[in-house]
């Protein structure tokens, strides 16, 4: 059964990393006390000792150990042996660049249907849909492949950001880039504000949080959820 939390971001404004999602990580890894710590998102550039260390350092206050997937010598037998994975937020071009290119993608994505426990954060959840392209990340690296995991059968945009239109911006709003997005794919899209959280328990995936999640689908205005509600495209 799977078993999965998506998150918009790992530390809330002005919060400490990770407080916000305390409980939902204890239900998702309850009676795991390892876990493997996925840092290739690398945000500001931070090495993957310093980044795995930043997640070790909240893993502790809940008794759970934490080991960085760059230190094992063989990766696909630590992904296949692991008891739970958490992957952090960065770039998701980097992070989706190393895992092709490492051979992790599919066999993370085997693992975690099968029923291993997976949190990603912003890059982190950006893996769990069909395909990175409704990401906000600039594209630095340029991998193999857009395709990622496709856990859900539908894609995210993390940190999710209604119009202000207060700011003295002419750019593309969200909203308008994820309609951009729909002049060429099917995909539905997830928007999810800071706060929220995609849940995944077997066949049930319902959106979660503080705030409503917008829906946007091919063909369609876009709609609101509130938290709670039963994802079913």
């Amino acid at each position: 059964m799977k078993n999965i939390v998506l998150a918009s971001t790992s530390t809330l404004y002005g919060g400490n990393y990770l407080d916000y999602l305390k409980d939902t990580i204890l239900d998702l890894f309850a009676g795991v006390d390892h876990i493997v710590f996925i840092p290739f998102a690398r945000p500001g550039g931070i090495s993957h000792d310093a980044y795995t260390a930043k997640a070790q350092e909240f893993f502790d206050t809940i008794g759970i150990k934490v080991t960085g997937l760059h230190t094992f010598e063989n990766k696909i037998a630590a992904i296949r042996e692991a008891k739970g994975f958490f992957t952090g937020g960065g770039n998701t071009f980097l992070l989706v660049k190393e895992l092709h290119e490492s051979g992790l993608m599919q066999q993370l994505k085997q693992v975690v249907e099968n029923g291993t426990p997976y949190m990603g954060a912003s890059a982190g959840s950006n893996i769990g849909g069909v395909n990175m392209r409704t990401t906000n990340d600039m594209p630095i690296v340029y991998p193999p492949s857009f395709d990622t995991m496709g856990l859900v059968p539908f894609n995210l945009n993390p940190h999710y950001l209604d119009p202000q239109p207060e700011l003295k911006h002419n750019g593309e709003t969200r909203e308008t880039r994820i309609g951009e997005f729909h002049t060429q794919n099917t995909v539905p899209v997830v928007g999810l504000r800071e706060g929220n959280w995609i849940r995944v328990k077997g066949d049930v995936v319902t959106t979660e949080g503080t705030e409503s999640t917008r829906i946007f689908e091919a063909g369609k205005a876009p709609y609101e959820l509130p938290a709670g509600s039963r994802l079913n495209f």
